[in-house]
């Protein structure tokens, strides 16, 4: 897909302004106006099928439910926080799919979560991580019910059988201080890493 792009030249332009220098990450990045192009698109594309006409057709006035211009609306991303204009209906009617009335994340923020926390990440440390990787500031709370929502999930994959052969294991181990008994106290917490015969962990 992407290959057939670049062939085409649908993307020469954003090359161009890459090449001259503007920043592809962070909130005024290209790839943070792509996806909300790309998101407001769809979103008026999903109107426009629950309305049955196009926006500016001549017979919109024949049908019962219109256009009632755009609400405001900011959703955290895998690549920063992404401000839209999602499209109104009306009478209320419309429910967009793609981003869902009260989703406040697009679904592959909430795997990365996830898969941090299952890494055995605390919330404190996912909340740095994503203000310091990707400028996504989430909430103590929100970490935590995404969290409390997988908790099970999570569980399962920490127990796990794992196979039964490893060709290559990394062990490490970082120094933490632990309060013990009302001493504070260095202690191992030991890593250890497999890989297995598909080298996929």
């Amino acid at each position: 897909m992407a290959g057939e792009l670049i062939a085409s030249g649908a993307l020469d332009d954003v090359f161009a302004r890459i090449d001259a220098g503007e920043p592809v990450g962070g909130q005024d990045g290209l790839l943070n106006s792509l996806l909300k192009a790309t998101l407001e698109r769809g979103l008026n594309a999903e109107l426009t099928e629950h309305l049955g006409y196009e926006a500016g057709d001549r017979d919109a006035a024949s049908f019962s439910n219109s256009r009632n211009g755009y609400a405001a609306k900011t959703v955290a991303t895998e690549i920063g926080d992404v401000a839209l204009s999602v499209p109104r209906d009306r009478d209320g009617s419309f429910t967009p799919m793609l981003v869902r009335k009260g989703q406040r994340r697009l679904d592959g923020l909430d795997a990365t979560i996830v898969s941090l926390y299952a890494g055995g990440m605390t919330i404190r440390d996912i909340q740095h991580h994503l203000a310091s990787t990707i400028g996504t500031d989430l909430s103590h709370e929100t970490i935590s019910k995404i969290t409390e929502e997988v908790a099970d999930e999570v569980a399962k994959w920490q127990t796990r059988d794992l196979e039964a052969l490893y060709p290559v294991i990394y062990l490490d181990a970082i120094i933490v201080k632990i309060r013990d008994g009302g001493h504070v106290r260095n202690k191992a917490a030991h890593l250890a890493v497999g890989v297995d015969m598909d080298a996929t962990g």
